[in-house]
């Protein structure tokens, strides 16, 4: 029996079928300092190096990947799975497929806890290598709370410029669409 087919379906706007669904699931499955509020992706879905999809399997909802496209990368912001459907490897899947013939970098907490550590291995499985920039980042909202994330990167380790550029991206592009009015994070150290 062959495994259901993953899609990536585009939101346009909010009023987009599974918008409802999906915001449910990245207000639950991320802290609010990495969140935009609801209103910026109304900005955003006219950006064009930006792009929220839905993940349907076998039809149905069953996820989120949030993504940019910048300078010869593909930054992933936001990869979630529905609770209902964990452990059916639909997150793997879903960004192995993504990933395919890309230059994907992404960003995780730094693996000090159970959880972290199995998200660094979950990455890790699907060919992505921790960085050893030291990379500070923004929250997204007021207050403001820098915090210290890993760069991670598939295929293969980040140069030190890859870096540089990766974080000026992240400062000059993606965050237009938080709180921030002139963000001096994040920054590569």
């Amino acid at each position: 029996m062959s495994e259901p087919k993953i899609q990536f379906i585009p939101f346009r706007s909010r009023l987009d079928e599974a918008w409802t669904e999906a915001w449910e699931l990245y207000e639950n499955a991320f802290p609010a300092c990495e969140r935009w509020n609801e209103a910026e992706y109304d900005r955003a879905f006219e950006d064009p190096l930006f792009e929220a999809d839905a993940i349907r399997c076998d039809g149905r909802f069953a996820g989120i990947l949030f993504h940019w496209r910048g300078d010869g990368f593909h930054y992933v912001e936001h990869l979630a799975v529905s609770p209902l459907l964990r452990g059916q490897n639909i997150g793997s899947r879903a960004l192995a497929a993504f990933c395919e013939g890309r230059r994907v970098i992404l960003e995780i907490d730094p693996p000090e806890d159970e959880i972290s550590i199995r998200r660094l291995h979950f990455y890790e499985r699907l060919g992505f290598v921790a960085n050893p920039h030291t990379y500070i980042h923004p929250s997204f909202r007021r207050p403001f709370q820098h915090h210290r994330l890993v760069l991670m990167s598939r295929p293969g380790a980040l140069s030190d410029d890859e870096a540089r550029r990766f974080a000026d991206f992240i400062r000059e592009r993606v965050l237009r669409y938080s709180e921030h009015e002139r963000p001096e994070l994040p920054c590569i150290g």
